[in-house]
């Protein structure tokens, strides 16, 4: 699994929707919010959805090299098997969400909700066969205090998943409206790497990030030694727009959700729903070994 994340001849499908935004994604799929009541029936809603991307035949053709899940996800079942272990017959390595939602603002930045269940969590999901995990929080201004207290937040926490033999995927995403972002990406740049430097010998992180402002902004930390892969959310973008920014990022591969799930709806018969499918991960494959 983490010579399939350092080769990075694909990308990773975030399907790790949780919470608020579980009802905004069922509409995009076409689930409007009558057809479902209460938190159990949403999430098996959402359940159904990641069943069938997975098990659709286009999910499997190497292109998608890894996926992130939900907890719920995770404990759930794919074709009678763990939904972990039905990615990895498919190639696919999994990768668990593990924030837990985030604090107010504070200083331009909003940090992570403490994770007080974090280890208990980390043993279950290592012992599902679950390789890394996810955590994010969300950088809002050029705050150079707030910055640094996300980026030191993050590596604890990576910290944290690497004593439990996991590879974390540290998320301090920046606002892609915030007009100020291109001097906070490279007061960001310049935090990572302070805590890559303190990050002990042979440990690594993964990190998922906005696609920066200037092309090839994180090329320094791609090369890093302590750095696995640098990965790109979609932030909010159309594929089209996130699929063209990537392409000119080299060595950074995608983590989108939006930009992987926007075209597909329940209503599609399962040929033109694994069709939509197959072209979106070509699509995003191709910007992200581009």
């Amino acid at each position: 699994m983490t010579d399939k994340m350092a080769a990075g001849n694909g990308f990773i499908a975030a399907l790790d929707q949780s919470g608020g935004s579980t009802p905004k994604a069922l509409r995009g799929y076409g689930v409007s919010d009558d057809e479902w009541s209460g938190d159990d029936e949403m999430y098996g809603k959402i359940h159904e959805m990641r069943s069938r991307i997975i098990t659709s035949p286009s999910f499997a053709n190497g292109k998608v090299i890894g996926a992130i899940l939900f907890e719920k996800t995770m404990d759930g079942y794919v074709e009678g098997k763990t939904t972990p272990q039905a990615l990895i017959d498919r190639g696919v390595v999994p990768f668990i969400k593990i924030d837990k939602g985030l604090e107010d603002t504070a200083d331009g930045v909003q940090l992570m909700k403490p994770m007080p269940d974090l280890d208990a969590l980390l043993v279950r999901a290592k012992g599902l066969g679950v390789f890394g995990t996810k955590e994010r929080s969300v950088i809002h201004e050029a705050n150079p205090a707030g910055i640094a207290a996300i980026v030191a937040q993050q590596f604890a926490v990576g910290r944290q998943v690497i004593g439990h033999g996991m590879m974390p995927i540290l998320e301090p995403e920046y606002t892609i409206t915030a007009a100020d972002r291109a001097e906070g990406e490279e007061i960001l740049k310049t935090e990572i790497l302070k805590n890559l430097e303190a990050l002990p010998d042979g440990e690594q992180v993964m990190l998922k990030l906005s696609i920066p402002v200037q092309p090839n902004l994180y090329a320094e930390l791609i090369a890093h030694p302590k750095v696995l892969a640098v990965v790109a959310l979609s932030g909010g973008y159309s594929t089209d727009e996130a699929c063209e920014k990537l392409a000119q990022n080299s060595g950074m591969i995608a983590s989108f959700s939006r930009g992987l799930l926007q075209d597909l709806r329940a209503n599609q018969d399962d040929t033109e729903f694994d069709e939509v499918l197959g072209a979106a991960i070509d699509q995003i494959c191709a910007a992200s070994v581009a």
